[in-house]
């Protein structure tokens, strides 16, 4: 019986080696993956391949002798920032910094509560210039009824408002010129 059985053993190992062998070896999944050397080790250094790859974001000047992008960040605009000091007691609609735009809600003092104005301010430049930022003020009139009309109107408004901004983004730039040095 001891020999039955060792034999079974015996054919049994070679029925699975010979099935195992003509299966190529492992599979795919355990096998040891190669290691691409031209990968950088140190994490900054694979940032900056990334970056000049044009796979990754950098938030810095230049990269390696290539010119990047700057950020203007709307703290560090002075336009920008006198434009909602003198507009601050207004409420906004829109504020969106990377489109260069402001518009406010309708606004009514409590004279007149039929009559309201809306103010669009467009940021074209960021220098401190009289053709930076283009001012468009709009006056609603409601009647009795509450038939309201609007219409862009050039007045008063919109040179007071465009000069008081410039001269406030004037004078907040001379701040920080001064404070940097």
């Amino acid at each position: 019986m001891n020999m039955i059985f060792s034999k079974k053993k015996i054919i049994i190992f070679i029925f699975l080696s010979f099935f195992l062998n003509s299966c190529g070896g492992l599979p795919e999944a355990l096998k040891p993956k190669k290691v691409d050397s031209s990968i950088p080790v140190n994490a900054s250094d694979r940032a900056r391949k990334n970056v000049e790859e044009g796979r990754g974001v950098s938030l810095k000047g230049a990269v390696s002798g290539r010119r990047g992008t700057s950020y203007e960040f709307s703290t560090s605009n002075p336009l920008w920032r006198a434009s909602l000091e003198t507009i601050d007691f207004m409420p906004l609609t829109t504020v969106d910094y990377s489109g260069g735009i402001i518009i406010t809600d309708w606004y009514s003092d409590s004279g007149n509560q039929n009559e309201a104005i809306k103010i669009t301010l467009r940021f074209l430049s960021n220098e401190i210039q009289s053709n930076s930022i283009k001012v468009i003020v709009h006056n609603k009139n409601c009647g009795p009824s509450e038939n309201c009309t609007i219409s862009e109107i050039d007045s008063n408004i919109k040179f007071e408002l465009q000069k008081s901004i410039l001269s406030k983004a004037a004078k907040l730039e001379k701040e920080s010129k001064k404070s940097k040095k």
